[in-house]
């Protein structure tokens, strides 16, 4: 590259680009990460009744690579096995495309099934 530089003409070269491993790297806290993740969580789960806490996740990374353990409470009946899947299929995408992050494990952790038949009864056992 060529510039003038006052009354004279200097020549200089462009600064030789720094190689990848050089220029340092964006570290994604995972803090982050879970937020988005549970986030995720909620999405693929869609509407839940009144009485059901929201999705939560813990995630832990290394390097580029998130494990994430989705908590989460169910209505039943359902598919339960269908629901998990959903939910570990979003989190995976949803991670990935947010924070650029390979996501090899999503454990999912049903906390507590919520009845439709015991919505408006009392809690306690229902037969």
């Amino acid at each position: 590259m060529t510039y003038v530089s006052g009354g004279g003409a200097e020549l200089r070269s462009a600064p030789a680009a720094v190689p990848p491993g050089e220029r340092g790297a964006t570290r994604i806290a995972d803090r982050v990460v879970a937020k988005i993740a549970g986030q995720a969580a909620r999405e693929a789960l869609g509407e839940l009744s009144e009485d059901a806490s929201p999705p939560y996740a813990s995630v832990v990374v290394r390097h580029t690579a998130a494990r994430v353990r989705v908590h989460l409470e169910l209505d039943y009946p359902c598919d339960i096995g269908a629901r998990c899947g959903r939910v570990r299929r979003h989190v995976v995408e949803r991670v990935g495309a947010l924070v650029g992050m390979e996501v090899p494990e999503v454990a999912v952790q049903v906390e507590r099934l919520h009845s439709e038949t015991a919505h408006g009864a009392q809690q306690g056992r229902t037969r």
